[in-house]
């Protein structure tokens, strides 16, 4: 989870996580959204990728990035457990 976190803090995996809400993409779809060299996003994905937020598949000769919802649905499973205070805490 700690690298979830890490890749979160970075505005621009962010912005490619919330492309990437909207349908799978390849790296260069991406870099298009960007001002930035297609090497800089493709460090972006890879981190994305080994903090396990998304995932890629191969189709003909292009890769695809798409979210791995597993993943999200841990971390908010995790957040919300701050939200349940519970009735036998003693204030």
């Amino acid at each position: 989870m700690k690298e979830a976190f890490k890749a979160l803090a970075d505005p621009t995996r962010r912005k490619i996580l919330d492309l990437l809400k909207a349908k799978d993409l390849t790296a260069g779809q991406i870099a298009d959204h960007f001002d930035m060299s297609k090497p800089s996003i493709s460090q972006h994905l890879r981190l994305l990728k080994q903090a396990g937020l998304v995932e890629d598949e191969k189709q003909g000769q292009y890769v695809y990035y798409h979210l791995n919802i597993t993943v999200f649905q841990e971390l908010i499973s995790w957040a919300m457990t701050f939200t349940d205070k519970g009735d036998d805490h003693d204030a």
